[in-house]
């Protein structure tokens, strides 16, 4: 298996495992609208896949912003049911928080089941408030989020 960053050949595929692994209306979910109209932080999608060119996961960033904090929305994030247990999902996570702070992105945002995302430092965030609706003990943070509170918005600026 071969971690790598998406390209444009790997859209439909990507897109074909997220349909297979969320349900049909992911779409619909209030994380969605941070990402309509907004292109992904491209160093920050990667695939991976295997040696017959078949994707086993991928995972997408989108820019946001909380007031005048910038941050990264991390998702979606999913795994092919054949490839599951195979630590994938963690693979990739570990590669976005490594990168991210060193690349100018020191906060992670994500929605997600606590349990699961405490293992990479994710953590609950009180006054941050994502579009609803989402439940708020969803809403975790990695890195510095000391002091920042809002509503978390779309980036519709230019990321150069």
């Amino acid at each position: 298996m071969e971690l790598r960053q998406e390209t444009a050949d790997d859209w439909w595929g990507v897109e074909a495992l997220y349909d297979l692994t969320f349900a049909p209306g992911r779409k619909a979910l209030s994380s969605y609208r941070l990402r309509d109209d907004v292109p992904p932080v491209p160093e920050f999608c990667s695939v991976v896949q295997d040696d017959d060119g078949e994707i086993g996961g991928a995972i997408r960033c989108w820019p946001i912003r909380i007031e005048a904090h910038d941050a990264l929305l991390l998702g979606p994030v999913s795994v092919h049911p054949t490839r599951q247990g195979e630590g994938l999902g963690g693979l990739m996570i570990r590669d976005v928080l490594e990168r991210a702070a060193p690349a100018g992105w020191p906060r992670v945002l994500l929605v997600g089941d606590a349990p699961y995302y405490e293992r990479f430092g994710f953590r609950p965030l009180n006054g941050v408030v994502m579009p609803p609706p989402t439940n708020p003990d969803r809403i975790l943070g990695f890195g510095p989020w000391a002091g920042v509170r809002g509503r978390v918005r779309k980036r519709l600026d230019s990321l150069d």
